[in-house]
């Protein structure tokens, strides 16, 4: 279990966030009425807020009674500052509710994320269908802080919630024919705008893939919560893929399918554009994207003024995968 890298993104926890932005488990529930009020839902707790900038809201108790055991900041991201949660839940790139940045914060509330079920097929010992509470039972919740580096040229810093990928797909057994993992998104046009949109160019439902020794790196994870929260269903809920290394449409959101496979799976964007969006898609300044450079980018929050531009790191500066391509031409594997 990965519990700190010895990497450049390792710090300590006062350097990542000023203690003065966090709250306390116990002020939080005795400013939202004491720890009686945990008591008045029988299905639904008060989350614990550790960011004093993210309101509190209510969680299915999956998710709840996993709050008390999260390892917090087991992944930080050096001195970086943290996105404000804001920012990184209304700036978003998720097709299936419209093109704009704000249309998943404006859509995605009508999306039902309760129940959910997970479909685990393919070249796998243990194929089925499982319940999303059943599937997280027995993984430990951990804090990562990554960085985010979407292919448009825009940043930021979250703190997510999940559980290292990798354990997951031990426990399924992936045979011996195993070489890739797909995944695949909800297809909900009722709840999704964009899916019944007559001028969207992706044919649904959305898929992403990961060689398999990529999706076994301690570094991937499954996320369920962000800024000490369960996710917002803008940013994927409830289950999300987080590849740091890789251009932030990698990450996958509201999966619903993950399939073990032989064969190198037809991805969205490369079927789409294959030469702008290659499979591996790993953060690289010096394989600039046809119509822009890859070199900088903008790290938000920034304004007209001050942009906030910095230069852009091989593998988003996750050093410790560049053994994944030690074989690879990454300008022709891009």
């Amino acid at each position: 279990m990965l519990i700190r890298t010895p990497f450049p993104s390792a710090s300590h926890e006062h350097e990542v966030t000023p203690e003065s932005v966090y709250l306390s488990r116990r002020s939080l529930l005795a400013a939202a009425g004491g720890l009686a009020a945990l008591s008045a839902w029988p299905s639904l707790a008060v989350e614990s807020a550790r960011y004093a900038d993210v309101e509190p809201v209510q969680a299915p108790t999956w998710f709840a009674d996993k709050l008390p055991g999260i390892r917090w900041q087991a992944v930080t991201a050096g001195e970086e500052a943290l996105t404000p949660f804001k920012d990184a839940t209304h700036h978003n790139n998720y097709y299936e509710f419209g093109t704009s940045k704000t249309d998943p914060a404006r859509y995605a509330d009508a999306l039902v994320t309760e129940p959910w079920s997970v479909l685990i097929d393919g070249e796998v010992a243990k194929p089925g269908r499982y319940a999303l509470e059943d599937l997280l039972k027995p993984f430990q919740l951990e804090e990562r802080i990554y960085r985010l580096r979407c292919v448009e040229g825009w940043s930021m810093v979250i703190p997510w919630l999940g559980f290292p990928l990798a354990d997951l797909l031990k426990r399924v057994e992936p045979t011996g024919q195993a070489k890739f993992v797909r995944f695949e998104t909800l297809v909900d046009p009722e709840h999704m705008p964009g899916q019944r949109s007559g001028f969207s160019l992706l044919d649904w439902p959305y898929v992403e893939g990961l060689r398999l020794d990529e999706a076994m790196h301690p570094l991937a994870i499954l996320a369920v919560g962000m800024y000490g929260r369960i996710l917002p269903n803008q940013n994927g809920a409830p289950l999300r893929l987080v590849v740091p290394w890789k251009y932030g449409f990698k990450g996958i959101k509201s999966i619903v399918r993950i399939s073990l496979t032989a064969d190198q799976p037809k991805t969205t964007w490369e079927t789409i554009a294959p030469e702008e969006y290659g499979f591996y898609a790993s953060v690289n300044p010096q394989v600039d994207h046809p119509r822009w450079s890859q070199a900088h980018e903008r790290r938000l929050p920034g304004g007209l003024f001050s942009p906030n531009i910095i230069p852009t790191r091989l593998f988003n500066g996750y050093d410790e995968v560049a053994g994944l391509y030690s074989n690879l031409d990454l300008r022709k594997y891009y």
